[in-house]
This record gives structure tokens, sequence and C-alpha cells, in this order.
């Protein structure tokens, strides 16, 4: 196992250079040899020492596991999460009313109708602004912290179990990044939740946050970030382990040619149908904490566990069917969205992972 550079076992008062060797870490991180291409390129060292072959004739735009890989990766996530989780604020809206009042709207196509008779057609794009913050913050995380904590734990595994363990690597820096993720989407899922489901809010993020702060103080956009996270981490491990895991099966078992053989195009429209058979998933796993988190912004001086207990088991699905058709259509457009960035701006874009020479060898090695 690599040794990790004596910055980052310093002490408190080394804050710098603890964080310049948790790039260096990252920087040299073995995890671009598992996905090591071949491709209609010749090689090229995009991380030190560390070959990996470009799926196209141009050359990146910055090396792998670089600062401004990070940064890049982060703007992907931006546009992904900030662009598709405001073109659905509809669905969202009708998804919290059937969630925090199923007696009044008892359905997708119902909650539609009463929303759209009782305050018209614009009162659908309520929450949208909050939304956008929010999400393209949590994004910018998401996507971004990944990408970071893919690489250090890759670091610390190894090149062989990096392989060998990759579905438990894409589940823990999964999970890592999110954590970030929920505290940096928290105060606008809240300003957001008021404004589509409680009657009487204002109307607007420039009226909604003052009230919050008013009534709640600082805790008022922070008191769902618990729920969030038993929502989101759960979420996002099944969005990013599922679907490493789908594109790596579909190009085994379903795609008719290599990876290195198909267009950016068709890798693109891999992404997407990998992306929505994950988020199927993840609208499954995650939907009993989205439906608490809903409620608890509703209700307020409520526990998560108050409201749980109240919603009861049957409760907790409520709005399950347009959830998966939104969460789905989303998770497939993210990924897709955060893909078209790499290729556009020309980031390394590793393919799915291979195992390493020296681990194929110790295998035949004990087959023998």
């Amino acid at each position: 196992m690599p040794h990790l550079p004596v910055s980052l076992s310093a002490a408190p008062s080394y804050n710098i250079k603890m964080f310049s060797g948790l790039w260096d870490v990252a920087k040299s991180s073995p995890f671009v040899r598992p996905f090591e291409a071949q491709c209609d390129a010749p090689n090229k060292e995009v991380v030190a020492k560390r070959n990996i072959a470009a799926a196209d004739t141009e050359e990146h735009s910055c090396e792998y596991g670089s600062g401004t890989y990070y940064a890049l990766c982060g703007f992907g996530g931006l546009l992904s999460c900030g662009i598709t989780h405001t073109a659905v604020v509809p669905l969202d809206l009708v998804k919290c009313r059937i969630q925090v009042d199923p007696a009044k709207y008892k359905g997708i196509f119902n909650g539609f109708k009463v929303s759209v008779a009782e305050e018209g057609f614009r009162s659908l794009a309520k929450g949208w602004a909050p939304t956008c913050i929010g999400y393209s913050m949590q994004g910018i995380c998401k996507f971004g912290f990944y990408e970071v904590f893919k690489i250090l734990y890759s670091n610390m595994l190894g090149e062989e179990n990096t392989y060998l363990y990759r579905t438990s690597l894409y589940l823990a820096a999964s999970a890592s990044a999110e954590f970030f993720a929920d505290i940096a989407l928290s105060p606008m899922e809240a300003v957001k939740v008021r404004i589509q489901t409680m009657p009487g809010f204002a109307s607007t993020l420039r009226a909604g946050a003052p009230i919050i702060y008013a009534q709640e103080g600082l805790w008022g956009f922070y008191k769902g970030v618990v729920p969030l996270w038993c929502r989101q981490i759960p979420y996002t491990m099944m969005k990013f382990a599922c679907f490493e895991r789908t594109v790596e099966a579909l190009y085994e078992y379903v795609v008719p040619k290599p990876r290195d053989q198909c267009s950016k195009s068709e890798q693109l429209v891999v992404t997407f149908a990998a992306g929505y058979i994950a988020g199927v998933f993840c609208a499954i796993v995650s939907h009993p904490a989205d439906t608490i988190v809903s409620k608890l912004n509703q209700a307020k001086g409520s526990s998560a566990l108050e409201v749980a207990k109240g919603l009861g088991f049957a409760g907790m699905w409520k709005g399950l069917f347009p959830r998966i058709i939104m969460i789905g259509t989303l998770t497939a457009l993210q990924w897709f969205i955060y893909d078209a960035v790499k290729v556009t701006l020309k980031l390394p874009r590793p393919p799915p992972p291979q195992m390493p020479e020296s681990l194929r060898l110790k295998l035949e090695a004990k087959q023998a």
C-alpha cells in the first residue's frame, strides 16, 4: 500500500501542508491504472508514470487528478444537478404535496389538476429559485468530491484492491461526497419545501428565507440535514455505484462493440441508459427518507422520528410513482450532462475498469 505524504499526518497547525499533501496523493493515484483503455488513439501519460489511452485523438485539457480536473468536474456537477432539478420542479412540487397531504392530492395526475385549479399554471414553478441554487451547490460537492474521494481511497487501497473492491470504493467515495453536498443543499431545500407545501407561506426565495430565519434562526435551515443525509447518502451511493457497475455491464454484455470503438455520441447513449437504471433504484432506496424530509419541513417543531411514526410505513411510500419517473429521468440526464461536459471540456474519461496484469498473473499462478 502506498504511503501517504508526511503532511497528512502533521499537526493541525500545518493545515496548508495537509491539503497540499492530499492533492499529491490524489494526483498519483493508481486508480487510473485499472481504467487502462484500449482506444483508437496513442497512450497518453495523464498522471505521472501511469498511462491511459485517450478516447479520442484530442489532447486533454488538464491532468487527471489535478486541482483543475476536480474544479471542472465540480462545474459539470453544477450544470448536471442545477439544470435537471430545476427542470422537474413542477413534478417535484406535486410529489411533495402528495407526501404532506395525500388526502387532498390523491395521485400525480390529481395533484397537477388540483394545483392548477387552485393556483394556476404559474404555481407549478413554485420553488424554482431555491431548487436551482441549492442543487447547483449540491452538484458541485457531489460530483467534485466524488472524484476526489474515489482517487484518494483508491490510492489507499492500491491498484489490485481497487479493482477487486471497486464497488465498495464507489460506495465509500459517493457517501463521503454526499455528506458535504447535503450541508450545501439543506438551506435551500428547507425554503423550497415550505414554498411548495405550506399554504400562506412566501412564494419566493427572497421573501421565504428571512421568514425562516426570523422564526427559527439559523437552525431552521439545517433542521432537515439529518433526514437529508438519510435520504441522499443511500441515494447517492446507489446512484454512483449502480451507475458505474451498470456501465461496465452494458459494455460487457449489451453493447455489440468495445467502448474504444464507440463514438462519443454512442458512449453518451450508454451513459444515459445506465443513469436511468441507476435512477430507478435510487428512487426506491431513498423514498421513505424523502417523504420524511418533505413532512418535517412542513411540521414546525417536529423531529424526524416523530414524523416517521406519524406517517407509518405505508405513509412513507406515498408519491413513489412520480418520484420514480422524476428520479429516473433526472438521474439519467444528470449523468448525460456530466459526461457531456467532460467530453466538451476534454477532460480525461477513463473507460470501465479492467483487471490489472499483476492480479491476473497472481490468479493464474494460484490456478496452476
